[in-house]
């Protein structure tokens, strides 16, 4: 179905029959996904929950608007607080990955008392250095100056090739090329204003309030993939009720490259949330 915030629409996938009694997770994707992303896990995820999968604005089936304002952390975090309050009032579980881990945080942040439980695969609290968040705008804003300037496919045979998602090269080619075309679906307008509104330099430093945050957290990284490994090593010690898992044989997508080992960790973590 489609939500509507103020005059934008997000699509969002509920399941089939939404149980009220269960608690309710929801999935949110990277840059340059969709809510089709979690095809190969959300069946083997707890059915004990209600789980509904979301287009991030810009991606999949949701508006992609001309304006790269509408795509900043602050109003992200306001459509996803549409989507959760049109479903339920209760706490809910987010689980996201990568760009959707940072707006996962973003809502934490800003809706504590609405979230039961995170779910964090690849992400991070933002960036502490301004120095730094000014080099991540740079560099967000010559991505985005390419995706204007070039064919959908032309960037994302770019992005796909980025060295963090090198460990995908052992995916045959026919994988690869399902992954290819999914994200070929994208409007490149809305791709190119996810960067300029939502780039990591733009949103928050979380890091400060990681100690104050008291929601149980899973937080999943990739073996193979040791810049996010070694951040999220440090995340978990500033994180009080965070638990760090490292999936071996996986790299940045571990949802995609070791799914089985994913849901089992989800899975386990989700046990402390079934509703008796």
């Amino acid at each position: 179905m489609r939500v509507k915030y103020s005059n934008v629409f997000l699509n969002v996938n509920q399941p089939a029959k939404i149980d009220r009694s269960a608690s309710n997770i929801f999935f949110l994707h990277g840059f340059t996904g969709s809510s089709g992303d979690w095809s190969g896990v959300i069946t083997e995820i707890d059915n004990r929950f209600n789980k509904f999968t979301i287009d991030l604005l810009g991606h999949g089936k949701s508006d992609f608007p001309n304006d790269p304002s509408l795509y900043s952390w602050e109003l992200q975090v306001e459509q996803l607080n549409k989507i959760i309050t049109n479903f339920t009032e209760d706490k809910v579980i987010l689980n996201g990955y990568s760009m959707g881990g940072r707006l996962a945080l973003c809502y934490a942040h800003t809706y504590p008392e609405r979230v039961l439980g995170l779910i964090l695969e690849s992400a991070s609290p933002g960036l502490r250095d301004k120095r730094q968040k000014e080099k991540r705008i740079r560099e967000d804003e010559q991505l985005a100056r390419i995706i204007s300037s070039h064919q959908i496919d032309e960037f994302i045979n770019l992005w796909v090739n980025k060295e963090i998602f090198s460990t995908q090269l052992r995916f045959s080619e026919e994988k690869r090329k399902e992954i290819k075309k999914s994200k070929m679906k994208n409007n490149p307008i809305g791709l190119s204003n996810s960067l300029l509104g939502f780039s990591t330099g733009r949103m928050p430093n979380l890091y400060p309030q990681l100690k104050k945050m008291n929601t149980k957290a899973l937080l999943i990284t990739g073996e193979l993939d040791t810049k996010f490994t070694e951040l999220n090593k440090s995340i978990a010690k500033k994180f009080p009720a965070a638990k760090h898992v490292i999936i071996k044989n996986a790299g940045h997508t571990v949802h995609l490259e070791e799914p089985a080992k994913f849901t089992a960790a989800v899975n386990d973590f989700l046990k402390g949330f079934i509703k008796i």
